[in-house]
């Protein structure tokens, strides 16, 4: 492969960025009724982290206690050590990276938090003879304050679906790592009920990647959706968002924690308000809560919090 190609499928892959992220924006502000604040931000060339990016933000909203969802392009002179601890060949390499990402956070504790993700890195050639390295990486997962079987079989389905045109081995393999990256180690619990994760993807070559990233990030609106639309009325009170609250601090624990994305951003001297955008509102930390026994709360603990066949 040339040294030119994955530059102009790069650009191509802005486009869809670009686009993916106006799309979910509308739809967002269609359910909720408020719209999302827009900042734009450039970071000037010479910095150790050039490019520019839309972040957008939806605030105490009627739906959303708050949505993020961000559109970065960078350039870096040195990658960073979560991008290379899989790859550590390219361990001072300059680099090219492109994505957007999103964690919606809704008021209703019935509604599940979710979480999208869909990037292309460049590591471009170092000498005549070397060849660029790309990779794709993303996926979408779940994480309910309380679980229902009807949602989590939803969502899985439309990830199976929306992979199956690039072989039926890509939901298994990609659900069976979401299973694994999206785990609170320290505390031996999932984040949530999963659903696809993938990176350094490049098996499909340049175009064929390609399109399999488009179809994951035009499937998150038509998985999450239907599952927002059969919960956000449903009537609550302080205990559910008591437990909502707490289910957020696991969230916050993971991000800070374990989340590759999170680390290369912040090691990468990227910008720290988009980065932390996927921070919850309002998030709580209690000593050794225990729920109460045959509790829906209990219920999310013991069913939904452990790798299971949803699709």
């Amino acid at each position: 492969m040339g040294a030119s190609e994955p530059g102009r499928v790069g650009t191509e892959v802005v486009a869809y960025l670009a686009s993916l992220q106006a799309s979910i924006v509308a739809a967002i502000e269609a359910v909720d009724g408020q719209r999302f604040r827009k900042d734009a931000w450039t970071k000037p060339d010479g910095e150790a982290l050039a490019g520019h990016g839309l972040t957008c933000i939806l605030e105490d909203g009627a739906v959303f206690e708050r949505a993020g969802i961000g559109f970065s392009h960078v350039t870096g002179a040195t990658m960073p050590p979560s991008a290379t601890q899989s790859r550590p060949r390219l361990a001072g390499r300059r680099f090219e990276a492109m994505g957007v990402s999103l964690v919606f956070h809704p008021r209703n504790p019935y509604v599940p938090t979710v979480h999208l993700n869909v990037r292309f890195f460049i590591a471009p050639a170092t000498d005549a003879e070397a060849d660029d390295i790309w990779w794709f990486g993303g996926g979408m997962d779940l994480s309910p304050s309380y679980g229902f079987d009807e949602d989590a079989t939803h969502f899985h389905r439309t990830c199976r679906d929306a992979l199956a045109p690039f072989g039926e081995e890509r939901y298994p393999e990609f659900k069976s790592w979401c299973d694994r990256y999206f785990v609170l180690k320290h505390r031996q619990e999932m984040r949530g009920v999963g659903g696809i994760f993938f990176d350094d993807f490049d098996a499909l070559g340049l175009s064929r990647s390609f399109a399999m990233l488009r179809a994951v990030g035009d499937a998150f609106l038509a998985a999450y959706l239907p599952i927002v639309e059969r919960r956000q009325d449903r009537a609550y009170g302080e205990r559910e968002r008591a437990w909502q609250a707490l289910r957020r601090g696991r969230y916050v624990e993971f991000n800070l924690v374990h989340d590759r994305g999170t680390l290369f951003g912040l090691q990468s001297g990227g910008r720290v308000e988009s980065i932390l955008m996927s921070m919850p509102p309002v998030a709580s930390w209690r000593y050794d809560v225990r729920p109460e026994p045959g509790s829906d709360e209990a219920r999310l603990v013991e069913r939904y919090l452990s790798p299971r066949e949803w699709a």
